[in-house]
């Protein structure tokens, strides 16, 4: 079982940018790993998913294209994520979660335990308008 830690969330304007950042306890290399987050009164919504196969493009929702981007560091057992041009529709608790060799594409649209095996404790991102 893999452990999972997000942090780099804060308070910013509009138009501004924050990274965050998932650590894990081991290698993803074997995992794919996504964003999800939680805006409040609102349902869980994938955000992005990077998948353990290098040959698959990262999967965005549709309202952070062209702005957010996910990466990997297998050799720091991190997976980041750079959001640009924030807008106060992208203030939500971020989670990163860990799933074990499933299609990524899927795991934007099942937010939820139901396909994710692991998460952590999430990192809040607040953007003001």
């Amino acid at each position: 079982e893999v452990q999972l830690q997000a942090s780099g969330g804060g308070l910013v304007q509009s138009g501004e940018s924050l990274r965050l950042t998932c650590t894990a306890s081991d290698r993803l290399d074997d995992y794919n790993i996504g964003w999800i987050r939680q805006a409040p009164g609102k349902e869980n919504e994938g955000v992005s998913c990077i998948s353990a196969t290098f040959h698959n493009q990262p999967e965005y929702v549709d309202s952070v294209k062209g702005r957010f981007t996910i990466s990997r560091d297998i050799a720091k057992n991190t997976v980041y994520l750079q959001m640009n041009s924030l807008k106060p529709e992208d203030t939500a608790v971020y989670y990163c979660a860990a799933d074990y060799t499933a299609p990524c594409d899927e795991g934007l649209k099942i937010p939820s335990s139901d396909y994710w095996d692991y998460w952590g404790q999430g990192t809040q991102v607040t953007v003001s308008s």
